[in-house]
């Protein structure tokens, strides 16, 4: 077996707001090609989690590295996309324009976007399968080709990891069946890490799942033991698979 590359280690992290926990002693190590599902209730952090690995939020303390860097020079790397994409649905902007933003961050300031940046658009909206909607307005798609849009927006920079805050939001159960297949794609060239409240959903398609209400439950592999699940969601839970109640996910490779 190829040992596998650690692309994210995250070591004994807390972040507080008005000296109120969010996280509290995360441990999370991340690698090459994972497919890591993470569930956990409302307000347990799971935002904040991402928001910490890409630099935007930084911890009280701890240490974090991504692609060996610290967030904020390793986020070259990762592509997000965020739970909420508000814009204003009759603005003129059609899906090319709101992909090749994406790009923004590549070129130096004041530049005009290249042919190689429209080029990386229009590979990245063909990986998501909507390069036929690139001259369609952004507001007038449904719920689901809205979210592969900004999926490609977020691949536009060759990304080595993915990070999906909510992706099924606002998605029908067709699109979310379709999506998760392009996510299985996407694995082939990347790491994902997919934030959800689907337990089911999420226990058939990820590789490794992890469970966060502030802290992590975590054991690098697709099993979650009912302790576990209690302790985050403050009740006991069990998780549909396949039509069948499973408090262990092991079997759903």
């Amino acid at each position: 077996m190829i040992e596998r590359s650690e692309i994210v280690k995250l070591e004994d992290v807390w972040l507080y707001f008005d000296n109120m926990p969010v996280l509290e002693g995360i441990n999370l190590s991340i690698k090459d090609h994972d497919f890591l599902g993470i569930i956990g209730p409302n307000g347990g952090g799971k935002t904040c989690l991402l928001k910490v690995i890409l630099g935007l939020l930084k911890p009280s303390r701890g240490e974090i590295t991504v692609f060996g860097h610290t967030p904020e020079r390793g986020r070259k790397f990762v592509g997000y996309v965020p739970q909420y994409s508000l814009f204003n649905r009759d603005f003129p902007i059609n899906v090319l324009d709101v992909v090749i933003m994406g790009r923004v961050g590549q070129i130096k300031r004041f530049r005009r976007y290249s042919g190689e940046d429209k080029k990386l658009a229009y590979e990245a909206l063909e990986t998501v399968e909507m390069l036929d909607y690139r001259d369609s307005q952004i507001g007038q798609l449904s719920g689901g080709q809205q979210q592969r849009v900004f999926i490609a927006r977020a691949l536009v920079t060759k990304p080595k990891m993915l990070l999906l805050d909510e992706p099924m939001a606002s998605v029908d159960s067709h699109m979310q069946t379709e999506l998760y297949e392009l996510f299985e794609k996407l694995r082939q060239q990347m790491a994902i890490v997919l934030v959800s409240h689907d337990i089911s959903a999420v226990s058939i398609y990820v590789d490794k799942i992890a469970c966060l209400n502030r802290r992590l439950f975590y054991h690098d592999s697709k099993e979650l033991t009912a302790e576990d699940l209690e302790e985050s969601y403050l009740c006991p839970v069990e998780i549909i698979a396949h039509g069948v109640p499973h408090r262990v996910l092991k079997e759903h490779r």
